[in-house]
């Protein structure tokens, strides 16, 4: 059962406009965003975070005159409020969380808190990989058609701080399971699960249902006036939809199948078909995004633009033309005949297999990190066969080495990106690629994945 779904009937009645007390538990992007809108709105607004605040946030903490406190959580301070927003971060076993809910205080997310204040409509995307990517693509097509469109949740700038100061008509929201949890009354317009793989088990009791019932949310509140596109290639995905009998009009991808309505894949043709007698086609060797994995993306953005009804050269000129995320597959630089990439934002084992699995080379790969539970035995055969050296950049390394000791002859352990990206660089010949893609969170010798890219990036620079 999904841990917060409790909590549902304690978060039926919202603290209205310009009364109450609203308290904000992390003061990072999402945190101060919020504290921005509350404001705005007349409340009392007080923000807490148990670890420190960076310099950037203070700063527009203290601009806007917002109370707030650093490194500790004051009792009397928070257990006072009408609703607390909590940072999606913050899991629900927290102390100071647990205390909220036993006082029956709501406890829910900026998401929710920022929907209450626009009539803007969404496209919310979700699945354990490929959601940025996807946003930014889906982002991109709809800036492209003259939509006037913001992108915020897991990616960009707050949305609480965008509904606070623009007027968009539409948003494209990355969205995490850790958000969905505390998202009670919020719809998605248009919603979009692109599939559903071991991630965060840590937070779900290590039960793939607990998390996949997460992801699912996506869909809570949904009417037939609305929109579900999903996977029916991923059978997690599938699993956890059934018995839920979705009630928007649904949609699916496919790279195996024809479907009747969504997209599908025919001799490298990407056939996106929502009306009778209304397709589009396009080769996907003229796909900006290259790779099986973003053929899914390719197509979940694409289904979103016909459902829109944006013009068909528009949908287009747009996927062929987009450039990809930061640390996302990114080829940092060809060094001796060696490609070096950066792929820091594979934080769990699907990302990394997508990112083997695009390789065409033999490959040095660089991985490790905070290990969330991971099950690397889908990575097995895609390392014996493309996989000659590994490398491990984190604390502990022995769930790496135990997986694949008899897949390769060598791995390595190292404790910094530089030491990584120089022992990588002479296990490698010409014709390798060296590929940072640790299957990890970064937070063991990083501050975060892209801290972790950029340190990679400036390493290779220095060989």
């Amino acid at each position: 059962m999904n841990t917060n779904q409790n909590n549902t009937l304690s978060n039926s009645e919202p603290a209205m406009a310009g009364q109450g007390r609203v308290v904000i538990l992390g003061a990072g992007e999402s945190g101060v965003g919020a504290a921005k809108l509350a404001l705005q709105k007349g409340f009392d607004v007080f923000v807490s975070d148990f670890g420190v605040i960076t310099d950037k946030y203070k700063a527009a903490l203290e601009k806007l005159g917002v109370p707030f406190e650093s490194e500790k959580h004051t009792e009397e301070l928070i257990l006072n409020a009408s609703e607390v927003i909590k940072s999606p971060g913050i899991p629900a076993t927290a102390p100071i969380v647990k205390k909220l809910k036993d006082k029956g205080i709501s406890v829910i997310s900026e998401i929710e808190f920022a929907k209450r204040y626009t009539n803007a409509k969404t496209v919310c995307i979700t699945g354990s990989n490929g959601k940025s990517t996807t946003s930014l693509l889906t982002y991109h097509i709809l800036k492209n058609a003259g939509i006037n469109v913001g992108l915020a949740g897991n990616i960009g700038n707050s949305f609480a701080a965008q509904v606070a100061d623009e007027n968009y008509d539409w948003y494209v929201l990355e969205i995490s399971s850790f958000m969905l949890d505390d998202m009670f009354q919020f719809k998605a317009d248009i919603a979009v699960l692109l599939n559903i793989t071991p991630d965060h088990l840590d937070r779900y009791d290590y039960k793939l249902q607990n998390y996949a019932a997460s992801k699912m949310r996506i869909i809570q509140n949904q009417t037939h006036n609305d929109f579900f596109i999903y996977c029916a290639d991923d059978e997690e995905s599938l699993k956890a939809i059934s018995g839920l009998n979705p009630e928007a009009k649904t949609y699916t991808f496919s790279i195996f199948n024809a479907v009747e309505a969504g997209a599908y894949l025919q001799v490298n043709t990407i056939h996106i078909l929502t009306e009778p007698n209304k397709e589009f086609t396009m080769s996907i060797s003229e796909l900006a995004l290259q790779g099986k994995h973003n053929i899914y993306n390719s197509m979940a953005s694409g289904i979103i633009a016909k459902v829109l009804e944006l013009r068909n050269e528009t949908i287009r000129e747009s996927m062929g033309s987009f450039k990809n995320i930061e640390h996302r597959l990114e080829h940092v630089a060809k060094i001796s005949g060696i490609d070096f990439i950066n792929d820091s934002k594979a934080t769990n084992v699907n990302s990394t297999w997508y990112a083997l699995e695009s390789m065409t080379t033999d490959v040095v790969l660089i991985m490790g990190g905070v290990d969330k539970g991971n099950d690397y035995n889908m990575l097995k055969d895609l390392v014996k066969s493309k996989v000659k050296a590994i490398v491990c950049l984190g604390k502990d390394n022995k769930r790496i080495h135990d997986a694949f000791e008899d897949d390769v002859e060598v791995i390595v352990n190292t404790f910094s990106a530089e030491e990584a990206t120089q022992i990588a660089f002479h296990l490698a010949k010409r014709g390798d690629a060296v590929l940072l893609s640790p299957a990890c969170a970064s937070f063991d010798l990083f501050k975060n994945y892209e801290d972790r890219g950029n340190q990679f990036k400036a390493a290779v620079k220095e060989l």
